[in-house]
């Protein structure tokens, strides 16, 4: 089975985003596209608005403040929170991105090679193969190019990867 979400990609490099951010902006875009895509008739929050308001850092975005300052940025109506795949891909199926996070850093796999070593990216869907799991992505752009649909495997990232999701709560009465 293969989904994958109509979900816009955004670039960190692009000019609309101030040039001391673009190198560690990828939690902010990551942040960014999910937010257009979830709230579509929300006033979107520009990349450098976001940067600042989710707490990044010149070395890039812990997960906890991605998790923290998102919950305020959307206020009670969401839940925000780290999840497992197996929830990622629920999340999926149910038409939500999910957002990724590549760290051999802090996960303490120096060794190891990733196909980022430090890089929050938008999952927007997944194809389940025979031993694994494409993971479908938004890579977030690069010097002088657009963000780009691509495809990595869980299996070879799978020690470096986590996930947050964005889930709305039911409406109370």
């Amino acid at each position: 089975m293969r989904i994958q979400l109509p979900v816009n990609g955004q670039s960190q490099n692009t000019d609309d985003v101030l040039k001391q951010w673009r190198n560690s902006a990828c939690g902010p875009t990551t942040a960014a596209v999910m937010l257009d895509y979830l709230l579509p008739d929300e006033k979107t929050k520009s990349i450098n608005q976001l940067y600042k308001q989710l707490g990044t850092t010149p070395i890039g975005l812990f997960k906890y403040r991605f998790i923290h300052n998102m919950r305020k940025i959307v206020g009670p109506d969401w839940s925000i929170q780290s999840c497992s795949l197996h929830d990622a891909l629920f999340e999926l199926r149910a038409g939500r991105p999910v957002a990724m996070k590549f760290d051999k850093y802090f996960s303490f796999h120096f060794c190891l090679k990733p196909t980022y070593a430090y890089h929050w990216v938008p999952l927007i869907g997944y194809e389940e193969v025979e031993d694994d799991v494409i993971l479908i992505i938004h890579d977030n752009g690069g010097q002088n190019r657009d963000s780009q649909i691509r495809e990595v495997s869980y299996k070879a990232n799978q020690k470096v990867l986590t996930f947050v999701k964005m889930t709305p709560l039911p409406v109370r009465e």
